[in-house]
């Protein structure tokens, strides 16, 4: 019955993660991967393209306002900030009048800076915990559960198959 118990509690931590991984798929899908296109482009049109796509989600999806941040808010989680970002670079791209290939490359290089970080690893720019807003706070704790009832779960699950073993050899 034990290992029965655990087994079921490394299930269902395995159900939330999985939940969890495929919001970060769908926002892959729909932002991030749209924003990194976006700064790969080598054309101003196809670069407003993929930028259009992304802000046209954020606004079906009501992601323009607010901080992704559970206790205390910092700025590199402020929704706000950065969608207006997105939408001055996105005006930026829309209303180049300019046939100078420089002026086109300014803006386009322009772009790639504000949509990556440049680091050690280049990445995407966004605020942290933005594929699960606005439900971060449920989220968390649905990790952190999670997490307490996988390794429960395994506890359960070793001592009631060691207990097994044990009870097998002295029989």
């Amino acid at each position: 019955m034990n290992k029965l118990i655990g087994i079921i509690l490394m299930l269902l931590a395995s159900v939330i993660f999985g939940f969890r991984i495929s919001k970060n798929i769908e926002f892959k899908q729909n932002v991030s991967g749209y924003l990194k296109r976006a700064a790969d482009a080598n054309t101003i049109a196809l670069a407003n393209q993929e930028l259009t796509k992304v802000i046209d989600y954020l606004e079906a999806n009501n992601i323009t306002d607010g901080y992704t941040s559970i206790f205390y808010e910092t700025p590199n989680e402020d929704i706000g900030f950065w969608y207006q970002n997105l939408k001055a670079s996105q005006n930026e791209l829309a209303n180049l009048n300019s046939e100078s290939a420089l002026e086109k490359t300014n803006v386009l290089i322009k772009l790639r800076e504000t949509l990556v970080d440049s680091g050690q690893k280049k990445r995407v720019t966004i605020p942290q915990g933005l594929a699960v807003y606005p439900n971060n706070t449920m989220w968390a704790l649905l990790n952190f559960l999670a997490t307490i009832m996988g390794f429960l779960g395994i506890i359960i699950f070793i001592v009631s198959f060691n207990s097994n073993q044990s009870q097998n050899q002295n029989s």
